[in-house]
């Protein structure tokens, strides 16, 4: 938890009043009427404290993003009007801000079309107009994934009241499927006009949501807490990853040269540099991960095409820190049984761009059997799903 002066301290725990007012009520009318004077008084970042402790005392995301909703829009003015620190036009946040107004750009471009369409939804041209601009606009996404696996591991390890993270991860993945949603809508000849109507309405808020809490909240608390040499180190992962719309000149590799503290590695059934391991691992056609037996990700192969994003960001982090809400309840599960000794493997497989991918987690054991962490292997499975037969000649 920050440390907290008591001024800062009272103002939480009114904003805690206020919140389990809006969680029991719904809203927050009988709040306004009487602490009107308390409103222009709180700091954009007490709100990273408050949705830290409500999440730590166990609320539900999902209860938490509705109340984010309702008293981000109740304090929306005090948060806009105060005074910000501005980022540089190259630096990672700043660049990252050019990205949010490309995104808002394309949603100014989305609305006549959308508001055109509405009118004459038979009109295939209309149509096809629309579809082609949610396909750009989902390109963005790429933008949320860089903050899930560059920002938010760096946040985490320098903040206490890092939780409200968590919240924000679930708005992306609803933007995500919302816009998937909508693309998929306008490819089929009728159209589900209320659910079309609901799901691009969910986008354009939360879009806009998402980029006024980054620029008004978490963006100011990120200059004020995190060093140059982060700031750069991340600018260099967003760049590796493309930024979405907006992209900067190369800001270099950064990369310093590793000081070896032995030739080569005893391996038991034989032995290799630390060079011929790294290379030996990132030709394998698989994606790998470790995570070691204190849950931390130690870590990931780099093959040429890489399945799922990763950065050395995530080094160090907490796996149940790498997983949206929704989800991470199944990777404790997976940990949990592996470090029991109840399981030792657990396979998914889904569809991920038209390819089916197979997602493996192996237990680690040492030859005690002791439990030493998992490993994620991910693996592009269609051209192996598609085998039939032998085949025993070389063909090329």
């Amino acid at each position: 938890m920050s440390e907290f002066t008591n001024t800062r301290r009272e103002r939480l725990v009114t904003l805690k009043e206020v919140s389990m007012l809006i969680l029991e009520t719904g809203n927050a009318r009988s709040f306004v009427n009487e602490n009107k004077d308390f409103i222009d008084t709180v700091l954009p970042d007490d709100f990273i404290d408050l949705f830290d402790e409500l999440i730590m005392e166990g609320h539900a995301i999902e209860d938490l993003k509705i109340l984010s909703n309702k008293i981000l829009n109740l304090f929306n003015k005090p948060i806009e009007n105060h005074k910000r620190e501005e980022p540089g036009p190259d630096s990672f946040l700043g660049i990252l801000e050019q990205n949010n107004l490309e995104m808002s750009q394309v949603l100014k471009k989305i609305r006549p079309v959308y508001q055109s369409f509405l009118k004459d939804t038979e009109n295939e041209s209309k149509k096809a107009n629309l579809k082609r601009l949610f396909i750009n606009l989902e390109v963005f996404a790429s933008y949320y994934t860089i903050k899930e696996n560059v920002l938010f591991p760096v946040i985490e390890r320098v903040w206490e009241d890092y939780r409200c993270l968590q919240i924000m991860w679930s708005f992306h993945d609803d933007i995500r499927r919302n816009i998937k949603s909508v693309i998929d809508l306008l490819s089929h000849k009728k159209i589900e006009l209320m659910k079309f109507n609901r799901h691009v309405g969910d986008i354009f808020f939360n879009m806009q949501a998402i980029r006024f809490r980054e620029e008004r909240i978490l963006f100011p608390k990120i200059l004020a807490t995190i060093s140059e040499e982060q700031m750069a180190a991340m600018n260099r992962e967003g760049f590796e990853m493309e930024y979405p719309y907006f992209q900067p000149s190369d800001p270099g590799s950064g990369e310093q040269e590793i000081e070896l503290q032995n030739d080569k590695a005893n391996l038991g059934t034989g032995e290799l540099t630390v060079e011929q391991i790294r290379l030996v691992f990132n030709h394998l056609p698989v994606d790998i991960t470790y995570v070691d037996e204190h849950d931390r990700v130690r870590y990931f192969s780099t093959p040429w095409k890489r399945i799922f994003p990763r950065t050395t960001a995530v080094l160090g982090r907490e796996v149940k820190n790498c997983h949206p809400p929704e989800s991470v309840h199944v990777v404790e599960r997976i940990v949990k049984s592996f470090r029991s000794g109840e399981k030792n493997k657990a396979d998914f497989w889904i569809k991920v761009k038209g390819e089916t991918v197979l997602i493996q987690y192996f237990a680690v054991r040492d030859d005690q059997g002791k439990y030493k962490g998992v490993i994620e292997v991910s693996q592009e499975i269609s051209e192996i799903m598609s085998l039939e037969g032998e085949k025993r000649l070389l063909d090329w």
